[in-house]
């Protein structure tokens, strides 16, 4: 079940559209719900029911979820949720050539930013050998709803469940015709419509990429009826016993974090789940395999923050960022 504290604010702008405001905990981060609604509906209870729908599926923190169990070699049928974000996974793997990939959990664990690490030591030979179970390619749903894969895989969805939650709120927000909201998980998030309250529309800052905690907006731009990702490597990390600073973010192929002078990779897109895998992606690039990948996929709408040689931050748009 998810752990969530709900806090709730109702502000009543000028034309009498009251806003809700629904906040908490789920998925180990903070999210935000606003909406308008002449009804003053509270949804802090189907918000609830989403998030548990979700952990219970896809958390690797769950030892009885359905993820848990398959990394577990049990044959489980998976939900339609899973399956859904299987399939989007299996598409982002291909469209990014194997950056995104969610077969990487069983390394995610090796370097310590998992639910199952061990402390042992970093071995070039070990880290080969558990490439061996990575490759999405190696991973099918069945008929059956069974997933075939290696044995001791170790799948991990965690890259792209936040935004995929952010697309079913933004969904169940819909089909309850609120015109105008703005819904936030860890970062990722979707907005529609107008900030009613402020009279125009959602303005959402881009955070300065800081490793002291401290935040600063960057840049800020308007959302209307897309989503928007962050990927940044400045938050979540590691550090060894020289000091040296290693990203959560792994590449596939290499099997060793991300070494790179991008900070944060911001994506903007019409589902919050591809923007999720889009950042992560486009993190695991250079800048000029980015602008490569760009070219050939103009739906999607990019904003990165780099150090250059001088160490000074750099910011870049594009595709109409």
């Amino acid at each position: 079940m998810s752990r969530v504290i709900v806090f709730l604010f109702f502000i009543f702008s000028c034309n009498q559209n009251p806003k809700t405001t629904l906040q908490g905990i789920a998925f180990g981060t903070s999210y935000s719900v606003q909406y308008f609604s002449e009804d003053q509906i509270d949804y802090s209870i189907q918000l609830d029911s989403i998030f548990d729908l979700i952990n219970n599926s896809m958390s690797t923190y769950i030892d009885t979820s359905i993820i848990s169990r398959i990394n577990n070699n049990e044959p489980v049928k998976v939900d339609n949720h899973f399956v859904n974000v299987f399939n989007t996974s299996k598409k982002m793997f291909d469209k990014t050539k194997g950056k995104f990939d969610p077969s990487i959990g069983i390394l995610v664990n090796f370097w310590g930013f998992g639910p199952k690490f061990t402390n042992m030591p970093v071995d070039s030979l070990a880290i080969d050998n558990l490439k061996l179970l990575v490759g999405f390619e190696k991973f099918k749903i069945d008929d059956t709803n069974i997933i075939l894969r290696p044995k001791n895989s170790f799948l991990d969805f965690n890259a792209i469940a936040k935004g995929y939650t952010v697309d079913l709120i933004s969904g169940f927000l819909d089909d309850n015709n609120i015109e105008n909201y703005l819904v936030e998980i860890g970062g990722e998030l979707r907005a529609k419509g107008s900030n009613l309250s402020k009279k125009n529309s959602w303005i959402i800052g881009i955070d300065e990429p800081r490793y002291d905690d401290s935040q600063n907006i960057f840049i800020t731009t308007e959302l209307n009826n897309l989503s928007m990702a962050t990927s940044g490597v400045y938050r979540k990390y590691k550090t060894d016993s020289n000091g040296r600073r290693y990203a959560h973010i792994l590449d596939p192929i290499s099997g060793i974090p991300a070494r790179t002078n991008i900070l944060s990779v911001s994506v903007i897109s019409e589902t919050c789940i591809e923007a999720d895998a889009y950042a992560t992606a486009l993190h695991l690039m250079n800048i000029k395999e980015i602008e490569d990948f760009l070219d050939y996929n103009k739906d999607v709408s990019v904003y990165i923050i780099y150090e250059n040689e001088s160490r000074k931050m750099i910011g870049k748009a594009y595709n109409d960022f």
